[in-house]
């Protein structure tokens, strides 16, 4: 094993990673292979090395290729375990995790993931494979079924002609941002529409922010001989469409925050939640005053800030969810760069692709969640859990809609992304999940959907939230809510939709208080072990619903199951009891939720519910057929079937007591997964928000202090108003995962979360415990990420090297002392620099073992050259545990045949300062004498 730093029994360092800043990324230079500070690869794969010591040592990999600014977090693992967050380089192939706290253990095991999909190794599609138990080699089953056109098309463009223009304003400063953030836009409205008009706000992704050529960069502002990326203009085809409705639309950049958003634990949601707030507090201004408004804004008729809709897409997507949560519950004032009132209303939001790293959704603004099949980014298609993390938390009455669209990737959406049509350099980014073709995916396949017809799917559907949450035309909510219907505008795309809330009624929820017999289990969605989990761990980006919190893996997160069921012969019937009855008394239909594995058609299950009485009603038969899928999809997702609720059914039990659902297989074999089940009736009602108590939690940096112990209050905030439950993940000595309990929140009450801090006076790294939080009910939250830095107070030990056998013959080591001042409580690295000798013959390549060549440097004897011509720098990296004072350092020879003449070896001692910076130190010579 190789330790890094500070390694304490008191402080599980995987959890302290785990629990992580997501912040992928200050650009940083591009180190010189030849470097001082760049350690060999020493035992670790090819393509790491680790560089500088103590409190700055790092651990870096470096691409072979540019590896693509996306939305999805670039993660280090070990195995399965999450290292960290790492800051890219500028160049787009280097990145860096600071080891701070860090135990490597495997190092052969070492990769880099994006979202689940594999960046580092060439195997990396056959990796994939065996995650996902899918074969890319064999065709996916047939696209699903086109369901019935519904009768109103959200997507045919209204009878107004457009006006467009853009508006650029003083840029503004952000909480935690060093650069100030741009306020610029492109604005389409309509074109003679009377009265005021509803208002639409989009926000890109995470992209790119500068070019020249073909380079493509992440930094803010632009190099002088750079162009910035337009991300923002990319939306114009749905704000063309809206606008021709009579919606005034608007698109904000936000490339600043993207070149920025590493500098927060939440990569960037607040941020962009500032920044559109910011923008609808100028929109507000100009509403109650038009002359103060730009021209484009003059142009346009006045926007109805009380009829507000939030396009996010990617990282947008969560900023969107973020901007409607703060608008109803406002942040923390020093977390937020808006200080304002709120001067407007949202009524629904459309997050395309989105992250939610935080996943504590906003439940009580209606939204939209479409999900690309062949998102080659966001490849785990996490935004479910703006659906699924809904549930329960306040009164459900807001719709959320899941929208899986077949074929469509993760960039077209925005023509600014999309090669061909771009003003900088864009690609397909499904190519990014592997090399060679996918039946599914793959440009020029019957399933994948080129650019065009991706994007008039989305714009059908983002008019779709438009028309149903703004405009309150109910007749659209069949393309939303999980019925069978389509949209005539999508053209060939293959839309399916599930969605919770609105007018349904009862739950059927699978949790650890339910009871289940028969053939079925209750399976924990989110569990290292397989004999618990829902699907293999090795799964895990497979399915949508079973997404992890990248706050507390690895582990299992408690609250969140599914029923599994497994059967071998038909009939094998499951029966689940939630704890309480379930009230569907004026439901119309039993909806489910309902997953079976991808590619396989035909799956039968009889419906039947139980009474408190034990009275039983047959409602009826469904079929649920899986998604097309291969190992590069996230394709376990669930569909939505129904069955009434029959005045015959009313009449043999007692709907408003409903004691059991009963689920009988009538295949032959199969598996399915049951997410939920709700009583379901037509309509979409007025969402009222609930009172609801907001949590924040911050951090907190004191010092180590020299002897003792002291306990501080991680800083969790309760505002808003209400009371309700949230789920506290809080790392603890001597547990290699976060220890969860659920705690009460109110208003204004305090949140008890002691962290204890050892004092001493050992040199070491600031030690951080940290502290996730997750709604249960009765909350939201914001902030998720925080928790108590004790910052190391005690000076760095000197470093001394000696000569301990430097004249040697020829089969024996080579050996220098390497020692501290004083023990240390992290480990401290040098490097010896292998020099060219001034005089005689130097040791070669052929004077030492092969094995240690290969282990110290990757390298091996033949062609045999001088010590000092080999690679990286030909610098030995030697390492002082923690607690240790000296360590012995040698360089091994072997014994040949030939007579030679005495050879030397030259070498110079470098240290690291408490910055990481080289020091250099004395020269030291080795000869090895001849045995003959």
């Amino acid at each position: 094993m190789i330790r890094v730093s500070r390694v304490t029994a008191a402080v599980a360092a995987a959890l302290a990673l785990a629990l992580a800043s997501p912040g992928a990324a200050q650009a940083a230079p591009e180190p010189d292979p030849g470097l001082l500070s760049a350690s060999p690869s020493a035992g670790l794969p090819e393509g790491w090395r680790t560089t500088g010591s103590g409190e700055s040592a790092e651990l870096v990999w470096r691409s072979p290729e540019k590896v693509p600014v996306g939305d999805a977090q670039v993660e280090f693992r070990s195995g399965e375990r999450l290292l960290g967050i790492p800051r890219p380089a500028a160049d787009g192939r280097t990145f860096r995790l600071p080891l701070d706290g860090v135990s490597l253990g495997r190092t052969d095991d070492l990769r880099v993931e994006a979202g689940g999909r594999r960046l580092d190794a060439a195997g990396a599609k056959a990796a994939a494979r065996e995650r996902r138990g899918l074969d890319s080699s064999s065709g996916p089953s047939r696209l699903p079924r086109a369901a019935t056109v519904n009768k109103v098309d959200p997507g045919v463009a209204g009878s107004f002609r457009t006006t467009s223009g853009e508006y650029s304003l003083p840029s503004v400063h952000l909480p935690g941002y060093d650069t100030e953030v741009e306020m610029k836009a492109v604005v389409v409205a309509p074109k003679g529409a009377t009265g005021s008009r509803p208002l639409a706000l989009f926000l890109h992704g995470r992209h790119a922010t500068c070019f020249k050529g073909d380079d493509l960069t992440l930094e803010w502002p632009c190099p002088a001989d750079h162009e910035p990326v337009p991300s923002y203009r990319g939306y114009l085809h749905d704000q063309q469409l809206l606008a021709s409705q009579g919606y005034v639309t608007v698109s904000i950049s936000a490339n600043s925050v993207n070149a920025q958003d590493w500098q927060a634990d939440d990569a960037g949601a607040q941020a962009r939640s500032s920044l559109i707030r910011l923008h609808l507090a100028h929109w507000a201004d100009w509403a109650a005053d038009p002359s103060t408004a730009p021209d484009v804004v003059r142009r346009a008729p006045r926007a109805d800030l009380g009829r507000v809709l939030l396009v996010g897409h990617s990282r947008g997507g969560e900023g969107v969810d973020r901007a409607a949560l703060d608008s109803l519950t406002p942040p923390p004032a020093d977390q937020d760069g808006y200080h304002g009132k709120t001067r407007w209303t949202i009524r629904g939001t459309v997050l395309i692709g989105p992250t939610i790293f935080g996943q504590n959704p906003a439940p009580d603004v209606p939204s939209v969640s479409i999900l690309p099949g062949c998102d080659g980014d966001v490849i785990d298609l996490q935004g479910e859990y703006y659906v699924d993390g809904t549930r329960g938390v306040s009164r459900g009455k807001a719709l959320h809609s899941a929208v899986y669209m077949t074929g469509a990737n993760h960039n077209y959406f925005n023509s600014e992304w999309t090669p061909g049509q771009a003003t900088a350099p864009a690609d397909d980014d499904f190519s990014y999940g592997g090399d060679g073709h996918d039946p599914l995916c793959s440009p020029g396949t019957a399933t994948r959907l080129t650019a065009e017809q991706q994007r008039k799917a989305g714009s059908t559907y983002i008019a779709a939230a438009a028309r149903l949450f703004v405009a309150g035309d109910d007749r659209v909510r069949p393309l939303l809510d999980g019925s069978p219907a389509r949209a005539a505008s999508a053209g060939p795309a293959r839309v399916l939709t599930h969605a919770v809330g609105a007018a349904r009624s009862g739950a059927f929820l699978p949790a650890s208080s339910a009871k289940v017999s028969g053939g079925g289990r209750l399976c924990a969605q989110v569990d290292p072990d397989p004999k618990v989990s829902c699907l293999d761990p090795a799964l895990r980006t497979a399915s949508p619903h079973f997404t992890q919190w990248r706050r507390v893996t690895p582990g299992k997160e408690p609250g969140r199951y599914a029923l599994a069921m497994n059967w071998s012969r038909s009939g094998t019937a499951t029966r689940f009891s939630p704890a309480a009855p379930v009230s569907l008394s004026g439901a119309k239909k039993l909806t489910l939720r309902v997953i079976v594995p991808p590619n396989t058609t035909g799956t039968e299950l009889d419906v039947a519910l139980t009474d408190t009485s034990g009275k039983r009603a047959n409602l009826g038969r469904v079929r649920v057929d899986g998604l097309p899928g291969t190992s590069r999809t996230s394709s376990y997702w669930a569909r939505e079937v129904r069955v009434p609720l029959s005045a015959e059914t009313r009449k043999r039990i007692d709907l408003g007591h409903v004691k059991t659902l009963r689920l009988t297989p009538r295949t032959e074999s199969g598996t399915a997964w049951l997410v939920d089940a709700y009583g379901w009736r037509p309509g979409t009602p007025v969402v009222q928000p609930a009172k609801l108590a907001r949590v924040d939690v911050g951090n907190l940096t004191v010092k180590e202090g020299d002897s003792g112990s002291r306990t501080y209050q991680v800083p969790v905030r309760v505002s808003g108003s209400g009371s309700g439950e949230v789920r506290l993940f809080v790392e603890e000595p001597g547990s290699d995962f976060p220890v969860a309990r659920t705690v009460k929140v109110r208003a204004g009450t305090r949140v008890d979360v002691p962290v204890t801090v050892e004092g001493n006076t050992r040199y070491s790294s600031d030690t951080a415990h940290r502290v996730a939080v997750k709604t249960v009910r009765g909350a939201v939250v914001g902030s998720s990420l925080g928790g108590v830095t004790a910052q190391n107070d005690d000076p760095q030990p000197t470093v001394t090297m000696t000569p301990v056998a430097d004249q040697v013959t020829e089969g024996q080591p080579l050996v220098w002392r390497i020692t501290l001042s004083a023990a240390a409580d992290v480990a401290l690295w040098t490097d010896l620099q292998l020099l060219p000798v001034s005089d005689g013959t130097e040791l070669s390549t052929g004077d030492v073992p092969a094995t240690w060549l290969d282990e110290h440097f990757g390298a091996s004897p033949d062609p045999e050259r001088p010590l000092s011509a080999l690679p990286d720098g030909a610098l030995l990296m030697s390492e002082v545990p923690a607690g240790s004072l000296s360590i012995d350092m040698s360089v091994p020879t072997v014994t040949d045949q030939l007579s030679e003449d005495t050879e030397s070896l030259r070498l110079r001692l470098w240290t690291y300062d408490a910055n990481g910076e080289p020091v250099e130190g004395p020269e030291f010579t080795g000869t090895v004498r001849d045995a003959s």
